[in-house]
């Protein structure tokens, strides 16, 4: 019996052991499981949060990798002009008050403040400013000209400054006629008697000023007005400052040519695919670049400052 009894006692023992060991294992086995899931599914949820800082693509599927890339750059780099309210650079065709391809005529008595050229034509075809050759035959001078006069058979450095000239003046065409425009067909081609913001202007046909025209904005504000023909102001009609605008901030980018009748005045450059002609006492704060040929008549032509 105490032999029976002690096998009892330590078959007892020994289940006892046994269903003890089985419980641990169980209750670390579940802690453990505890343990991962919520480790996985806090990695997945913080990639998810993480895509949603860069992007959207985040799966937060609980499986840990969350990398949820979502690179969202951004970069917003916008390719728009960006340069529709700064002016047009002229490069070395600044350097000029009347700048032409083939010739420059004036009925004396004119009087231009600053320097006049012609490329490719010869000075020949500058006609009707008694010209005066230096003694280095670099420029030629003239009484209706406070400046130089220069030509593509002038001496040495002379052909190749107005080649670069005459090929800055074309690119500063081009480039005010590339500008964004803000506003098109105002007034159907006739803006006699309007006052205009800065900005650029565009027109299908020729733009017709038969009365005063005022231009009204700040010393940094800029003018471009894009002409698909003529551009014609009336005889004593007038462009008008106003406000601190600037000559020098005022473009006429005209493909068709470009008339002052007689006492009528211009503000600005003028940009001209092909002739520009002042009618007799017609007048210009400015400068006239033409493609062809520029005329006056007993006009007053000033290069504005820069």
């Amino acid at each position: 019996m105490i032999t029976t009894t002690k096998s009892l006692f330590l078959t007892g023992l020994l289940l006892a052991t046994l269903l003890g060991a089985c419980g641990d294992s169980d209750d670390n086995g579940g802690s453990n499981a505890t343990a991962g899931s919520s480790g996985n599914a806090g990695e997945g949820g913080s990639g998810g949060s993480s895509a949603g800082s860069g992007g959207s693509s985040g799966d937060g599927d609980g499986d840990g990798d969350g990398d949820g890339d979502g690179d969202g750059d951004g970069d917003g780099d916008g390719d728009g002009d960006g340069d529709s309210g700064l002016p047009v650079d002229l490069g070395s065709a600044s350097d000029f008050a009347i700048l032409a391809k083939t010739g420059i005529s004036t009925v004396p008595g004119s009087s231009v403040t600053g320097d006049i050229g012609v490329s490719p034509a010869a000075a020949t075809y500058i006609t009707g400013f008694s010209l005066i050759a230096d003694a280095t035959d670099v420029f030629a001078t003239s009484t209706q000209v406070v400046g130089q006069v220069l030509a593509s058979d002038y001496e040495s450095p002379t052909p190749a400054n107005m080649t670069a000239a005459i090929s800055d003046m074309q690119t500063a065409f081009d480039d005010a006629a590339s500008r964004a425009p803000d506003e098109t067909e105002l007034g159907a081609g006739d803006i006699g008697g309007m006052t205009l913001q800065p900005g650029v202007y565009k027109w299908s046909t020729g733009l017709l000023i038969p009365t005063d025209v005022t231009l009204a904005g700040e010393p940094s504000d800029v003018w471009i007005f894009q002409i698909a023909e003529d551009l014609t102001v009336s005889s004593g009609a007038k462009v008008v400052l106003e406000g601190g605008a600037r000559s020098s901030h005022v473009f006429w980018q005209v493909s068709g040519a470009v008339t002052l009748g007689t006492t009528a005045h211009l503000e600005g450059t003028a940009l001209c695919q092909t002739a520009i002609t002042l009618r007799t006492g017609a007048s210009a704060n400015g400068r006239l670049f033409a493609q062809t040929s520029v005329d006056i008549d007993n006009s007053v032509v000033v290069m504005p400052a820069q």
